[in-house]
């Protein structure tokens, strides 16, 4: 670099900075003053928004532009981040976008972009400041109906987010083109024939609520986007309303005792029977995870087959889930949990009344999450049924 060149660049350096120091100045005297409440309400940003980095505090809402001369300071992070393109524009158009650090307090750029945060962040409030809060080491919330079919005199409404987006007669509800793993229309039919009323809910898609970092409700159709496939598929094998984990940064999963027992032998049940809805219930329960301070059933979706048992309410029961419910109720109480809803610390550990997979409930007290892992080995009468818990242990 010749020694002409580098005085100029020289001189070129200390101009800008003099520039910018006189701007800093004049923002005192010329610019309007600003609030993060100010600025959200005026300019329609949804606190609570969940974003990940470099997405737009604003969202699809225009960027914010101001008069140059009312508001020179604002030029001044256009010449800190040596954003040439965006000083000729300003200063060809009388135009200035709005520098966001003087109303934010962390996670957002001058240009109103999300920084610095790993993960799924979300819009809030610091005092009077805009912040965009990395997400916590686990991030929680609850499943909700997001898309419903709801019964009418006349058939079915399809619902969005409270929204009816069309009205179906009832000849045409065999033909809705509404399928998952878990459901059909051979599904749908019967539910809207046997066992929905009218103003009866089936729901079709789950968004999430309640989020443990307070951040804004999220429809169907954005979880998989900010929170991944494997969120959707689990929410949709439990019942609505259950506890899901969103998120989770550092942990070390830890693994607690494993308690065990055998199915043993009551033919006047039907060992047969037995070993299948023993297999259920294990099905229903392995690889349930509990957030912190949640209670959360079994999967939905599992069925049981019944057996004659005068002693039963309506004459009979599902046989053989007891001995899975005492693998998984043993792990429970070691963990130092409360018994859970539906059980008893008796032989016969289910309670009649209570479905053993989306009525029995398990109440997570610890801080952390934890997953319950359930297996078999073998078959028949001697099948062995185990349950462990595993401690997700923040790093």
């Amino acid at each position: 670099m010749s020694q002409s060149w580098r005085s100029r660049s020289i001189t070129i350096f200390l101009a800008l900075f003099f520039i910018c120091v006189l701007l800093f100045a004049f923002t005192f005297v010329n610019s309007t003053p600003y609030s993060g409440k100010y600025v959200a309400d005026t300019y329609n940003i949804t606190v609570g928004e969940s974003l990940f980095e470099g997405d737009s505090v604003l969202g699809a809402n225009n960027p914010i532009e101001l008069p140059f001369l009312s508001n020179i300071g604002s030029i001044g992070h256009q010449f800190m981040a040596l954003d040439i393109k965006g000083i000729l524009m300003t200063l060809s158009t009388g135009v200035v976008p709005f520098d966001f650090t003087s109303v934010s307090s962390e996670g957002i750029d001058s240009y109103g972009n999300a920084k610095d945060i790993d993960g799924p962040g979300y819009v809030t409030f610091e005092g009077d400041k805009l912040a965009v809060k990395g997400p916590d080491n686990y991030v929680w919330g609850y499943s909700v109906p997001s898309k419903v079919l709801t019964k009418t005199e006349d058939g079915v409404d399809i619902v969005e987010d409270g929204k009816l987006i069309k009205s179906v007669p009832v000849d045409e509800i065999k033909h809705l083109n509404f399928t998952s793993d878990y459901y059909d229309n051979n599904t749908i039919v019967s539910w809207y024939n046997y066992d929905a009323v009218v103003g009866s809910n089936f729901t079709l898609e789950k968004g999430m609520a309640w989020f443990s970092d307070g951040r804004n409700d999220i429809g169907a159709s954005d979880v998989p986007r900010i929170f991944g496939q494997d969120v959707v598929d689990y929410a949709a094998e439990y019942p609505t309303g259950s506890p899901i984990l969103l998120y989770s940064g550092n942990y070390t999963e830890q693994a607690g005792e494993v308690y065990g027992t055998a199915l043993g032998s009551h033919p006047e049940y039907g060992d047969g029977i037995r070993e299948i809805n023993a297999r259920q219930f294990v099905e229903a329960w392995n690889g349930t995870v509990i957030p912190p301070n949640s209670t959360s059933s079994g999967k939905d979706y599992v069925y049981f087959e019944s057996a004659s048992d005068a002693s039963a309410p309506g004459g009979s029961a599902a046989h053989g889930v007891c001995p899975s419910a005492r693998a998984l109720r043993d792990a429970v109480l070691a963990e130092g949990f409360g018994m859970p809803v539906g059980m008893t610390g008796d032989e016969n550990a289910v309670l009649f009344g209570y479905n053993p997979a989306s009525g029995i409930t398990v109440s997570n007290t610890h801080d952390y999450p934890v997953k319950i892992n359930m297996w078999t080995e073998g078959s028949g009468t001697g099948m062995g049924i185990y349950c462990q818990i595993i401690r997700y242990i923040p790093s």
